[in-house]
């Protein structure tokens, strides 16, 4: 691996004796990336780097849910083409091996019996020494933003071909772009110098949940369906029920994916999907405080925690990721005329105004108050959330338990 000199320690520096490292060696996943170009930016989770000319992948990874993304670099590694990315759901001790295709510059899988060689040869620490470890004082970061997420989400919302990149998003780019965030993903499309074929701009997307913007509903009255768009809780009910079979943590999930697809993936369709959540949860005026109370409370700390992480100013510092691709939000993405500042407003003054809110539900909103307040200078008028402040906010912050033996726990502790 290479870091830029800027950095005060190496990205992939772990303090752990040999015995324990044996272990998440044994136990954890491995992703081994064959014939990655130097420059090219790599990342996993919250983590993103500049690969050096002995890369050969990432050792000990955490079993679960990941994202991997990268972003190929000329040969002077000046320019950057869209971000690639997939998620995936590592078993212990699993090994996943993609190899760099150099005309499609990207990563693909190989034929069956030679990906088993590998398999074997990385069982036998061949590449150990060409493997940068996962960086676990990272993992509870990434748990806080991806909790949600299972295998079956995964599976479930995917694209055919599992890569996910604003390539074969093309069709997107001809809507009106709305907000800054939406045009500039659209113009990395449009300006970029990485030819894209007929063929992949065609490509399906992934197989996100469809929400609709404007309730539409033959047989009743004009009052009533304008009292159906001002509060949008019975659309929630309709569609947890008949996409989700009743599940909140699968919506929960779908709106992660988003959001992650969206922040590190770069992909506008992500985007706006995320978007088409987020509106739908906050445009609900009963449900907070009647039927799905619960969800509500999960919902607030999943938004809390991926703008937490999105407006962090000191998670990448590399001089080449920040030519690339960053994984972070930019303030002006989120301007104050933004559907997001909007949306709270509205739901501050709904808690606000409600006779009885849940105590969570009112620390937690005061929370994600907050931080917009602090982070991105927004105003909003005095509600009766302040001065109630949620407790254990690191939560996430111990590593789940991963293995029998808790190795993953203990190193992630040290």
């Amino acid at each position: 691996m290479e870091a830029s000199s800027e950095q005060k320690t190496h990205p992939f520096d772990l303090q752990m004796d040999s015995g324990t490292a044996l272990k998440l060696v044994k136990h954890g996943a491995t992703l081994l990336l064959l014939d990655v170009p130097q420059y090219t930016l790599v990342g996993i989770d919250t983590q993103m780097f500049s690969v050096g000319p002995l890369f050969k992948g990432i050792k000990m990874i955490p079993p679960g849910p990941h994202f991997v993304y990268y972003s190929s670099a000329d040969r002077n590694g000046n320019e950057f083409s869209p971000v690639v990315g997939f998620f995936l759901d590592a078993c212990p001790s699993e090994v996943i091996v993609r190899r760099w295709h150099q005309q499609e510059e990207r990563l693909v899988k190989l034929p069956e019996e030679e990906e088993e060689k590998y398999h074997e040869a990385v069982k036998r620490f061949e590449f150990d020494n060409q493997l940068g470890p996962y960086a676990l004082n990272h993992f509870g970061t990434w748990k806080q933003i991806s909790n949600y997420i299972t295998k079956s989400t995964i599976e479930r919302i995917e694209p055919i071909g599992r890569e996910i990149t604003v390539v074969c998003e093309s069709g997107l780019v001809e809507q009106v772009p709305k907000t800054v965030m939406e045009k500039a993903l659209a113009e990395q499309l449009r300006n970029s110098k990485f030819s894209t074929s007929a063929e992949k701009s065609q490509r399906r997307g992934c197989y996100y949940t469809s929400i609709p913007r404007v309730v539409k509903n033959k047989g009743i009255s004009g009052q009533e369906l304008t009292s159906l768009n001002i509060d949008k809780t019975q659309l929630l009910e309709t569609i947890l029920v008949k996409e989700y079979g009743g599940a909140e943590d699968l919506l929960l999930g779908e709106l992660q994916f988003a959001f992650i697809a969206f922040l590190m993936g770069q992909s506008l369709e992500a985007f706006f999907q995320w978007k088409a959540l987020v509106s739908l949860f906050f445009s609900c005026s009963e449900a907070p405080f009647c039927t799905r109370t619960q969800l509500f409370i999960k919902f607030i700390k999943v938004i809390y925690y991926q703008l937490k992480y999105g407006f962090q100013k000191d998670s990448i510092n590399t001089s080449a990721v920040q030519k690339g691709a960053s994984v972070l939000l930019d303030d002006s993405w989120l301007s104050k005329d933004s559907f997001l500042h909007r949306l709270c407003k509205d739901f501050f003054s709904l808690i606000k105004e409600a006779s009885v809110v849940d105590g969570d539900l009112l620390s937690w909103t005061y929370k994600l108050k907050e931080l917009l307040e602090t982070t991105l200078g927004w105003e909003f008028q005095d509600s009766a959330v302040d001065g109630i402040y949620a407790e254990n906010d690191d939560e996430f912050a111990p590593v789940v338990e991963l293995l029998d033996d808790a190795s993953f726990s203990e190193a992630s502790a040290a």
